[in-house]
């Protein structure tokens, strides 16, 4: 048997499945509960059908634009993924790299495995930062600090993790709990893996939280972050700290995980420069809606005062079109692009964008579109 050219990110996530870990797989692919607003999220975006058009001069197409006032060669960043560098040797270092070549945006995560500087360091530009706001404010303030120093201009602050979520695949591997059992099963999974223990393991080290250095314990013991987690992130959050957090931070200040045109409008009245219509990958509330069912709303009560972008079950690059015709300014994609750099490498998240890019202008083909404004929702069927 011949082994197949992967394509789409299910085909690099049946590689990465191969050489993680199993409770690493799950963490990357799992959501909260029984999984229903992580299978919505995808499904919704399939059930838009798009209008088919012909005779249109499509001979020029053209996938660029700006997000948050970045050129980008398509409407589409990575987005953060916390212990990314645990999925693939210095992963956030190898994805920034792989997302500049692309003309892409990339999102450090605070909890990322790799430090800012040497994220940009491996770019060659500054990326955008995503922030939590923790009870040590003096250390949020630091961060802030550090990153700015070092060139970043644009903020994500997520808000929709007050707590973390109940995730039963983490629980599943004992993640949390306490005792030998659930520490030997997770080892033997790691032998079971003998590639992922000698390039990320071994060659990968450190392992340890670059932008958080001595605050937080070593990565690889996902128990003692966990209970990081849990000691550290703040449910007392309101709309009082997005002030301060607006007041300190002079650049783009964007906030992730929004589901309700209240809160998107009371976003706005803080002066943010974007939100993201997220649900957190279906990772946090189990039974909210799908990103793709609530941007619509979003975006029309205030896609004219600010830029919208989405996330969650983005799967193609019809479906990043899917996401303008339905007003966002651009989108966010996580775990795809983790699958890619886990199961190919930087060849593989390389080649996965570009695909991306030719599904998205085929599909502004096929539909009659040659600028990425001219999307909208009259490119949805029955719209």
């Amino acid at each position: 048997m011949y082994a197949q050219t992967p394509v789409t990110p299910d085909d690099y996530q049946r590689l990465a499945r191969r050489r993680l870990p199993g409770f690493l797989a799950d963490y990357v692919d799992g959501g909260a509960g029984d999984e229903q607003t992580l299978a919505a999220n995808s499904a919704d975006w399939a059930r838009l059908k798009l209008r088919q058009r012909v005779l249109v001069d499509v001979s020029g197409i053209e996938t660029s634009t700006t997000l948050l006032g970045e050129s980008c060669a398509l409407p589409l960043a990575l987005a953060p993924i916390g212990l990314a560098g645990m999925m693939a040797r210095r992963g956030e270092a190898q994805a920034a790299r792989v997302a500049r070549a692309a003309g892409l945006p990339f999102t450090l995560s605070t909890v990322g495995i790799c430090s800012y500087d040497e994220v940009i360091a491996a770019a060659g530009a500054p990326c955008w930062f995503q922030l939590y706001m923790l009870r040590d404010r003096a250390l949020v303030q630091t961060l802030l600090e550090r990153v700015w120093a070092s060139g970043c201009r644009t903020l994500l602050f997520t808000v929709d993790l007050p707590l973390a979520g109940m995730r039963h695949r983490d629980t599943r591997h004992g993640l949390g709990l306490p005792g030998l059992r659930p520490k030997l099963a997770r080892i033997a999974q790691l032998l079971a893996r003998p590639g992922w223990i000698v390039d990320v393991g071994l060659r990968g080290k450190p392992h340890a939280f670059g932008n958080l250095g001595e605050h937080v314990p070593a990565a690889r013991d996902l128990d003692t972050f966990r209970a990081w987690i849990d000691s550290q992130f703040d449910p007392g959050v309101t709309w009082r700290d997005i002030e301060w957090l607006r007041g300190l931070w002079r650049g783009k200040l964007v906030l992730k995980g929004l589901l309700d045109v209240a809160d998107a409008q009371a976003a706005v009245g803080v002066g943010v420069d974007g939100i993201v219509v997220s649900n957190h990958g279906g990772r946090q509330l189990d039974g909210a809606p799908s990103t793709a069912s609530k941007l619509p709303a979003i975006a029309q009560a205030i896609g004219a005062r600010t830029e919208v972008l989405v996330d969650g079950g983005l799967r193609s690059g019809m479906d990043l079109y899917r996401a303008l015709a339905l007003g966002a300014r651009g989108a966010l994609i996580g775990r795809p692009w983790v699958w890619a750099l886990a199961g190919g490498g930087r060849a593989g998240l390389a080649s996965m964008l570009e695909i991306w890019r030719r599904e998205l202008a085929n599909t502004m083909a096929l539909t009659g579109v040659a600028r990425i404004a001219d999307i909208g929702a009259r490119q949805i069927d029955g719209a």
